[in-house]
C-alpha cells in the first residue's frame, strides 16, 4: 500500500496574512479560500512542484497555538538559488549552512547538507534542504 503526505496544518494567528506570507513571498499557489461563515475558513496553499499542501484557517482546522509548528521541511535542487529568491521576497531568512557531514558522494557539495532556514509571520519554523538528485 501506497502511503502519501498530503496536507500539513499550520497554525496561525492571522489568516490573511498568513496567505500574503505563503502565496505573496513564497510563492506557494492557492489552491483554495473557503470562507464557510465568519468563524470558520480554510485556505490550502501548495508549494511549486509539492505534492503536500499547508492549510492555514481558522474554525475548522486543528486548534494549535500560533507559531508552535516546527521543523517543516522543503526540499530544493539548488539552496543558494533558493535563498537568492526568499531574500528578494522580503523573507528573513539564514545564510546558506551546511549541517553535518555528505552521507554519499555527490557531484554537488551542497547536497544533503545544505539548508536555510526562516520562520512565517507566526513563528512556524522552516528548513530547506538541497537534494539535487535522490540515491538510486
Amino acid at each position: 500500500m501506497q502511503w502519501t503526505l498530503e496536507v500539513v496544518v499550520v497554525p496561525v494567528s492571522d489568516v490573511d496574512r498568513a496567505k500574503q506570507f505563503y502565496a505573496d513571498q513564497l510563492g506557494f499557489h492557492v489552491d483554495h479560500d473557503t470562507k464557510i461563515n465568519d468563524d470558520v475558513r480554510i485556505v490550502q496553499l501548495t508549494p511549486p512542484g509539492s505534492g503536500c499542501s499547508v492549510v492555514i484557517g481558522k474554525g475548522a482546522v486543528p486548534d494549535m497555538p500560533p507559531g508552535s509548528l516546527k521543523g517543516l521541511q522543503l526540499v530544493v535542487p539548488d539552496i543558494e538559488a533558493a535563498h537568492k529568491e526568499l531574500v528578494a521576497a522580503g523573507v528573513p531568512v539564514s545564510d546558506v549552512q551546511v549541517v553535518g557531514e555528505n552521507p554519499r558522494p555527490t557531484p554537488h557539495p551542497l547536497d544533503n547538507v545544505g539548508f536555510v532556514f526562516f520562520d512565517d509571520p507566526d513563528g512556524n519554523s522552516w528548513a530547506v534542504q538541497q537534494i539535487s538528485s535522490r540515491a538510486g
